[in-house]
């Protein structure tokens, strides 16, 4: 019987050594930026100057709507920006005493973002008008930020595919929401008097 040449069974060794061996290890995934580093100079600051108002609650002044949009009219309208973390400040909105709307501010690797959480009132989400809200794509300035509606909001309402929401802030004076959508002229804009401090309200619905 002819026997292997040495040459050949280096060269089949070498090969089992290959096949057995573990396979390299993958290389680790990009660690993705921290929420932090996303935001401008000028939104951080207008996060700060939001996260000094946690706990308190101001008295509100609708300045603009459509006229036969009902449901501002009210005697008390009041912001209160009840939930205060690292990542996401909660504002709920009391039009009398209704408890649905609750704005929702995060940090998010786009910079900051605006959603919207509205509620039934046994605490259920109102799937058909809730989440909507949107990114800011420009750094904006200390007082104000701008957030044009996202694909989702745009989704659901094709309508607001040239809108964007915006809050100022203003210490001292007065915190602004509003919203605008250039295509129809819509305009929102309500007014909170930060220097008359009210009563924080009760929870809103779906909260404890």
């Amino acid at each position: 019987m002819r026997l292997a040449s040495p040459l050949l069974l280096a060269l089949a060794s070498g090969l089992i050594v290959t096949a057995c061996a573990p396979a390299p290890p993958e290389a680790p995934p990009e660690a993705a930026p921290s929420a932090e580093a996303a935001l401008s100079p000028e939104q951080e600051l207008f996060w700060e100057r939001l996260q000094e108002l946690c706990g308190s609650a101001f008295p509100g002044e609708l300045r603009m709507a459509p006229a036969d949009d009902a449901w501002w009219e009210a005697d008390a309208i009041v912001m209160h920006v009840r939930e205060c973390s690292a990542d996401e400040i909660r504002i709920p909105l009391h039009i009398d005493n209704n408890r649905s709307r609750t704005w929702v501010v995060t940090r998010s690797y786009a910079g900051l973002r605006l959603k919207h959480d509205h509620r039934l009132a046994d605490g259920i989400p109102d799937a058909s008008n809730t989440d909507y809200g949107g990114d800011t794509v420009l750094p904006g300035s200390e007082w104000r930020q701008e957030f044009p509606a996202d694909a989702y909001s745009v989704g659901v309402v094709p309508g607001r595919a040239s809108q964007l929401w915006f809050l100022e802030l203003r210490p001292g004076d007065a915190f602004v929401y509003g919203l605008r959508r250039e295509a129809t002229g819509l305009r929102y804009h309500v007014e909170f008097d930060l220097t008359r401090p009210v009563s924080p309200p009760p929870p809103p619905w779906g909260a404890s």
